[in-house]
């Protein structure tokens, strides 16, 4: 685990192949009549053939059984993974849930799988447009099982314990305060070191991307060079007891049985693969004159909607960095927005509401719900001397923004038993200031 090794860049043509078997990646061909070592030639296609070439993805697999060879899917239970988002009834109040609890081993195995819980979201996976936003907890490895959704990307923000994942493309170990991305279509397995526990943001119809910098310039933010993506690595081993192989495809979970494993990638070469992120990577732009700059600042990746300028999905950090503005209310204004926000905590203390919002929790405030600050924070930032100084120190919150109004599933709202039913309070101790004779 201490040896995995990735090379760098984000959405970089790669070449790999595992060292014990040089030479076999064909040389100046994709699928030549007989490959090197006997392997199968397969692609992996993440956009249209006809896509232009700045959004064209595919990645060529030189495997030693390709992923043909499978027995027929046959459904499998869902648990609490769903994208009905009409189970209960529209709820547009500020929603703020504690910690999510991690089963006991002794009471309940639970995998990466097994302990997917759809939280929200909104669209289709059917018509290709549309989120989720998936809590997961797990205290067990998944053993000769993968998974890899049809639907869409997930994007993986573990908030406790490490993940050890191995894909088609090789092993990426991906703790807290680190981010990956699995693309859809990739077979991976998750191997975790004790009770864990993490957010996914899955889009469906579009793939993550770095925003554009715009007057920012060439450099800023999430820079290309500190995407992570992993070598090569294959096993070739038999499984008599049979290999689970499991796709999320409209929604729903289904389970194909092999006698072999997934991971026999012996070597690969694209531009479509899974990658990872160090979040204390992140380049910070910030208002160093005055007033409270939009979070929009704070994007590490975005996918696109069809809407110029308009996403389907962000993932947005607030990471350690230093307060400046002068004459201003330096904390998170006051908002009603016209996306919907929902928010986690990696470790930490957020800075709108150092009370209540815990790691390992959430928050949603959907579209044209107001939130903002709590009264404590208030008071304390408007009576604050203004000095230079660190903000979000020890801390990493994010954000999964969307132009999608998001309906919160069952669970998230009763059967989780999570939900904090006092949030609204944190905002009644606020009391009116004004004096019209006092400018």
């Amino acid at each position: 685990m201490t040896g995995l090794q990735y090379m760098s860049g984000f959405g970089n043509e790669h070449v790999s192949e595992d060292p014990r078997c040089p030479g076999a990646l064909p040389e100046g061909q994709n699928n030549p009549q007989v490959c090197p070592y006997g392997l199968y030639a397969e692609q992996l296609s993440g956009s249209a053939f006809t896509c232009p070439r700045p959004t064209n993805k595919r990645s060529w697999l030189y495997r030693i059984l390709p992923s043909v060879c499978h027995k027929p899917f046959k459904p499998l239970k869902e648990g609490h993974l769903t994208h009905n988002w009409d189970e209960v009834e529209p709820d547009p109040n500020q929603l703020r849930w504690k910690p999510f609890e991690i089963p006991k081993d002794s009471q309940n195995k639970l995998d990466f799988v097994s302990g997917l819980h759809t939280l929200c979201g909104a669209g289709e996976p059917r018509g290709r447009n549309g989120i989720a936003i998936h809590i997961f907890v797990c205290n067990a490895s998944m053993l000769n099982r993968c998974l890899y959704n049809s639907d869409g990307d997930f994007l993986i923000v573990p908030q406790q314990g490490k993940l050890l994942i191995t894909t088609e493309f090789g092993k990426m170990l991906v703790e807290p305060n680190e981010i990956c991305v699995i693309q859809q279509g990739m077979r991976f397995s998750v191997e975790v070191f004790g009770e864990t526990r993490g957010y996914i943001l899955e889009v469906y119809g579009a793939h993550f991307e770095l925003p554009d910098l715009g007057p920012i310039g060439a450099n800023g933010l999430a820079n290309p060079r500190d995407f992570l993506v992993p070598v090569a690595w294959y096993e070739d081993r038999q499984v008599p007891g049979g290999y689970t192989v499991i796709s999320k495809y409209q929604g729903k979970l289904f389970a194909a049985q092999q006698d072999f494993s997934p991971f026999n990638v012996v070597a690969w070469h694209g531009n479509y693969t899974p990658y990872k992120y160090h979040l204390e990577k992140f380049m910070v732009i910030n208002s160093v004159a005055f007033d409270h700059a939009d979070p929009s600042i704070f994007t590490v990746l975005t996918a696109k909607s069809t809407r110029p300028g308009v996403a389907l999905a962000d993932f947005v950090i607030f990471p350690p960095r230093w307060g400046v503005a002068d004459n201003t209310f330096r904390p998170p204004y006051y908002h009603r927005n016209c996306m919907s926000e929902f928010m986690g905590l990696i470790k930490g203390h957020y800075e709108a509401k150092e009370e209540g919002f815990q790691p390992g929790g959430a928050s949603l405030h959907s579209m044209m719900t107001p939130h903002g600050p709590d009264a404590d924070c208030f008071e304390k930032a408007s009576k604050a001397k203004l000095e230079p100084e660190r903000v979000a120190e020890g801390t990493m919150a994010f954000m999964f923004e969307s132009s999608l109004s998001l309906a919160v599933t069952k669970w998230g709202l009763q059967t989780s038993n999570r939900l904090d039913k006092n949030y609204y309070k944190c905002w009644e101790p606020l009391k009116s200031h004004f004096n019209p004779n006092c400018k």
